[in-house]
C-alpha cells in the first residue's frame, strides 16, 4: 500500500483481573489470579502483582499456586467481561469505522482517515486512553505506528497504561534493539534456532539480506522474518470478522473417567454448538473434537461432513472421533 497510514493497536491492561479488581477494592494491590487452582483449571490471566511471580496466562492452576502461595483465585465472570468490552469497542468506533477486534481486549484502529476530525494518531490515543479510563475505570495501552506489526510490538513495550508512537520512517531504527521473540511468529523454537546462528535481535535480521535469511530459514520464513524486520507489513484493518468456526468446550476438575460420562458430555457440547450455528444461520463442513488429558496432553481430532448444522450430526461425528481416539 503506498497510502501513508495510521493505525493504533489497543490493549486492555490485565483486563479480566483489572475489572475484579476494580469491582472488588479488597483486591487492588494485591496478586489477583483469573481461574482456578485445581488440577484441571488454567490460568485466564492475571494482575501485574501476580505477574512479578512468574505467572501467566495458560498455566496450570496448581503451577500458579506453587509460584505464589498467597495469590487470590476468582472465577472468571465471562458476561461482565463482555459488557466492559462492548463499552470500550464503542469508544473505538466514535473516531473510526476501521475498527478489528482481536479478542474482548484488544482491537487494531486505523485513523488515516480521522485526523481531520480528531488529530493525529498520538492524539486519537491520548484521546482515546482518557475516554476508555473515565468510562470503565480502567486502563489501555496503546501502540501507534504506520502498519500493524509495529503498532502491536509498540503497544506492548510501557505496559501498564501505556503508550508508544512510532512515526513514518523510523520502524526499523525502533525494531533493531528489541529482541526475536517480538518478531510474530517466531516461538521458542525459532528462537532458539536464531538464536544458535548468532541472530538474537531484530537488528540482526535487518543486517541480512533476503538470500541469507531464505537459505537459513527457508522461503515463506525467509520472506517472513524479513518483512517483519524491517516493518513492512501491509495487511488491512479488517472491520467485520465472521467467525471460522464455533466451538464449546469445559474443563473439568476431577477426570471423567468413564464411557457414559464422556458421551454425556459430548452430546451436551455438539447441542451447544449446534444451538449457536442455528442462531447465527451458519452451516459448518468439519467437527473437531479436543481431548485433554490428566498430564494435560493434549490430542485433536476432525472429520469432514457434509454441510450442517444439526445435533444430530454434530453430536454423531463427535462421538466417532472420540472412540477412534
Amino acid at each position: 500500500m503506498d497510502k501513508l497510514r495510521t493505525i493504533l493497536h489497543a490493549d486492555m491492561d490485565a483486563f479480566y483481573a483489572a475489572i475484579e479488581q476494580r469491582d472488588r477494592p479488597e483486591l487492588r494491590g494485591k496478586p489477583v489470579i483469573v481461574g482456578g487452582d485445581g488440577r484441571r483449571s488454567v490460568v485466564s490471566t492475571c494482575s501485574y502483582e501476580a505477574r512479578r511471580y512468574g505467572i501467566h496466562s495458560a498455566m496450570p492452576g496448581t503451577r500458579a499456586r506453587q509460584l505464589c502461595p498467597n495469590g487470590i483465585f476468582v472465577r472468571p465472570r465471562m458476561d461482565v467481561y463482555s459488557q466492559v468490552s462492548e463499552t470500550i469497542q464503542s469508544i473505538f468506533r466514535q473516531y473510526t469505522p476501521l475498527v478489528e477486534p482481536l479478542a474482548l481486549d484488544e482491537a487494531f484502529m486505523d485513523v488515516s482517515g480521522s485526523s481531520h476530525l480528531y488529530g493525529d494518531g498520538e492524539t486519537i490515543a491520548r484521546s482515546v486512553r482518557r475516554e476508555v479510563l473515565n468510562a470503565t475505570g480502567l486502563t489501555v495501552s496503546v501502540g501507534v505506528a504506520p502498519c500493524k506489526y509495529v503498532a502491536k510490538v509498540a503497544s506492548d513495550l510501557e505496559k501498564p497504561d501505556g503508550l508508544v508512537v512510532v512515526p513514518e520512517g523510523s520502524a526499523m531504527e525502533f525494531l533493531a534493539p528489541l529482541s526475536v521473540s517480538h518478531l510474530w511468529g517466531a516461538g521458542k523454537g525459532m528462537q532458539t534456532f536464531l538464536g544458535e546462528h548468532g541472530v538474537r535481535t531484530i537488528g540482526d535480521i535487518q543486517r541480512c539480506s533476503l538470500q541469507e535469511l531464505k537459505g537459513l530459514l527457508g522461503e515463506s520464513s525467509g520472506i517472513h522474518f524479513y518483512n517483519m524486520s524491517l516493518g513492512a507489513d501491509d495487511r488491512p484493518v479488517v472491520s467485520d470478522h465472521i467467525a471460522k468456526s464455533i466451538s464449546n468446550e469445559h474443563t473439568f476438575v476431577e477426570d471423567l473417567t468413564g464411557w457414559e460420562q464422556c458421551k454425556n458430555v459430548l452430546i451436551k457440547l455438539s447441542d451447544l454448538v449446534g444451538r449457536r450455528m442455528r442462531k447465527d444461520h451458519r452451516h459448518g463442513r468439519t467437527v473437531r473434537i479436543k481431548v485433554r488429558y490428566g498430564d494435560f496432553k493434549t490430542l485433536n481430532r476432525q472429520i469432514g461432513v457434509p454441510p450442517t448444522d444439526s445435533d444430530f450430526v454434530i453430536r454423531k461425528a463427535a462421538l466417532a472421533l472420540f472412540n477412534a481416539t
